[in-house]
């Protein structure tokens, strides 16, 4: 910390870190992650084999470790190294999409936190990074990050997001639009927002809109979000003015490639708030303050909120953005998203 602000640059470079698959160290304590892991960065981090395995309590619930301990939903499980639990087998058990080839797994004790708040840290930084919450926990060597519980647990919330560039562009169908790209120093996305037509002294219509690569750019028929994008522009134009903020949260902020692998798991049957808990995310990761810092950076602090989510009406009151109104916005279904619609209105209460 400096000056009581989290160091987003020790965060940042955590996550890189993460992603390439070198260890670091929270408040001292090193940790590996599985996912980027090989047998050669597990040897100098691990040379005797006595790291632990550090998953979050939804994997521990689905490994059926709950007789042991009492898992809370995303909350850290210790799991004791045994001389058999290699890094094929680590990975198996991080990594739920590969259950239906690895389905004998254990038996495995579990053990008492030392650290809870470095390991509640430790489960955030992965899910920053966009990997999957799992580690190697306490073996040493040359750790590419340092940093402290705290400064993980208070990075990401956009605190200060900035209009990084702006200019006029014109869309098929739209041509009164621009485009505002957001940067921040701890927000690892680039958010950006199209303003269509000019404000007018009425609240912006405005839709939230969180980026689907399968959807919006490939059209795929497992969600809306393609036709929901499509819409909402529509939408916006007809109304005279108003703003969609594309914000970078893949996944519902799970991360592209978790993303597809709850695809696998969707395919084995599960549905999309079981599969992000398998994975050991929340069923929905999103935070709405970018959206809300966005807006204010516009000078809109009072709008028309296209959604039928009433957790983006809550997140955005709550960051103090005034909702006037929420507007519906429905889609018809296909035979391939049925299923995916059918569980945002049933278990995570979007009023379709």
């Amino acid at each position: 910390m400096s000056g009581g602000r989290p160091d987003a640059r020790d965060v940042a470079r955590a996550i890189d870190a993460l992603r390439r698959g070198w260890p670091i160290s929270i408040d001292s304590i090193g940790l590996l992650a599985i996912e980027t892991s090989d047998e050669a960065r597990l040897a100098d981090f691990d040379s005797g084999g006595l790291s632990d395995i550090l998953l979050s309590g939804n994997r521990a619930a689905t490994l059926k470790l709950v007789n042991q301990i009492e898992a809370v939903p995303t909350a850290p499980v210790r799991i004791e190294r045994s001389p058999w639990l290699d890094l094929a087998a680590a990975t198996a058990l991080a990594d739920p999409a590969l259950d239906l080839a690895t389905p004998l797994k254990g038996p495995f004790k579990t053990l008492p936190l030392s650290n809870g708040p470095v390991a509640e840290a430790a489960l955030r930084l992965a899910r920053l990074a966009g990997l999957l919450p799992a580690y190697f926990v306490g073996g040493s060597g040359d750790f590419a990050a340092h940093l402290a519980a705290p400064d993980v647990m208070a990075a990401g919330h956009a605190r200060d997001l900035r209009i990084a560039a702006r200019a006029r562009l014109p869309l098929e169908g739209i041509e009164r639009s621009e485009i505002v790209a957001f940067r921040g120093d701890d927000d690892t996305g680039e958010h950006v927002a199209l303003l269509i037509g000019a404000p007018d002294g009425r609240p912006p219509l405005v839709r939230l809109h969180s980026e689907c690569l399968t959807g919006d750019v490939f059209g795929s028929l497992k969600c809306d979000c393609g036709p929901q994008l499509a819409a909402a522009l529509q939408s916006i134009d007809q109304a005279g003015w108003g703003i969609l903020l594309y914000l970078r949260q893949e996944g519902r902020s799970i991360g592209l490639v978790n993303k597809l692998r709850a695809y696998e798991l969707q395919d084995q049957g599960f549905d999309t708030v079981d599969a992000n808990l398998r994975l050991g995310f929340q069923d929905d990761e999103r935070d709405f303050a970018p959206a809300a810092r966005m807006l204010e950076r516009l000078g809109q602090r009072r709008v028309r909120l296209l959604t039928n989510n009433p957790r983006k009406v809550a997140a955005l009151q709550a960051e103090g953005i005034e909702v006037v109104e929420r507007v519906p916005h429905r889609m018809v279904a296909n035979p391939h998203n049925q299923r995916y619609l059918a569980t945002k209105r049933d278990r995570s209460g979007h009023q379709l």
